[in-house]
């Protein structure tokens, strides 16, 4: 493997190919090991990191590379291969959103480029005759200061009289659009209401169901051994009473029942999805607003002689 590249590309990466590619093994790596895994092997329970595989799209306009957006792909290990099937079904419903997009290269996670990777680079040679290897190093290395990323591109040398394709280290810089600094820097920003972190307020909430439900039992087992004395004579029968407590019990739900399951599980994903989208409504009500007032500042700035609108 060469130093650097000398091909003379300008590389440019956006926050959110990092974002996919860190949430991306992060999923795989906490879905491949469990926590029961790590408790019966003993010396061998620190297991090697999964490697994750997916393509990377954006833009080539002259000599710089820019490169937008990335989606997973499916590895299969035992011939070093992508799935070319999902590739191209993928890249179709790409092209459909984003017409301007192409594939630019693939990612993958490692300390290092394996010789494996060749075959999967030379795959894509198909798709993009000079395709771009992006590589995350999943290790935590507390001294270094850069990102854990490396861009690779592939140089044809000759080695000991014989011409082999060779991965070569690329320079990157981190690009931003207006629109994406404002996002990052708002949500970076949020915090609680009352100052709190988001853990001591997901554990007053939890706390309070957990008090709810407790002080609910507590009252159906006092009916219940009220039922139970009425029922045995030890105290007398009131009907008034018993209408009452029919009543009640009417509105809790008949856990035990196949139709309560299948109605409950309906009813709960409603919930849920109804709950996804008043928060997907939010936070773009809130992106839009947060975009018109800077729309407005640098339009007060424009007026001046400064910097427009960036929407």
């Amino acid at each position: 493997m060469a130093s650097s590249s000398s091909s003379g590309l300008t590389f440019k990466l956006h926050p959110l190919v990092i974002l996919n590619v860190s949430d991306h093994f992060t999923r795989v790596k906490s879905q491949s090991q469990p926590p029961s895994s790590h408790s019966s092997n003993g010396a061998d329970s620190p297991s090697a990191p999964p490697r994750v595989f997916g393509c990377v799209i954006g833009v080539q306009s002259g000599r710089t590379v820019e490169i937008f957006n990335s989606f997973e792909l499916l590895y299969d290990p035992a011939t070093h291969s992508l799935d070319r099937a999902f590739l191209e079904k993928k890249q179709e419903l790409y092209k459909k959103v984003f017409p301007n997009f192409y594939v630019l290269g693939w990612y993958s996670s490692g300390s290092d480029a394996q010789e494996s990777d060749m075959i999967i680079h030379k795959d894509l040679m198909d798709i993009n005759e000079s395709p771009v290897y992006m590589l995350l190093n999943p290790s935590i290395n507390h001294a270094q200061k850069d990102l854990p990323l490396t861009i690779y591109e592939s140089e044809l040398h000759v080695i000991d009289g014989i011409p082999q394709l060779i991965f070569v280290q690329a320079s990157y810089q981190i690009e931003t659009v207006e629109a994406e600094r404002i996002s990052v820097d708002h949500v970076a920003h949020l915090k609680p209401s009352d100052g709190g972190s988001a853990a001591t307020q997901l554990a007053a909430h939890l706390t309070g169901i957990h008090s709810a439900i407790k002080m609910l039992n507590s009252r159906i087992r006092v009916l219940h051994h009220y039922l139970l004395a009425m029922q045995n004579g030890d105290i007398p029968c009131d009907n008034s009473l018993l209408r009452q407590v029919s009543s009640l019990l009417r509105r809790l739900p008949a856990i035990e029942s196949e139709k309560f399951r299948d109605d409950f599980l309906m009813e709960y994903n409603d919930t849920l999805l109804v709950s996804y989208l008043a928060m997907f409504t939010n936070c773009s009500s809130t992106m839009n607003e947060l975009v018109d007032k800077f729309n407005t500042a640098y339009d007060r700035h424009s007026r001046r002689g400064g910097r427009t609108a960036f929407i």
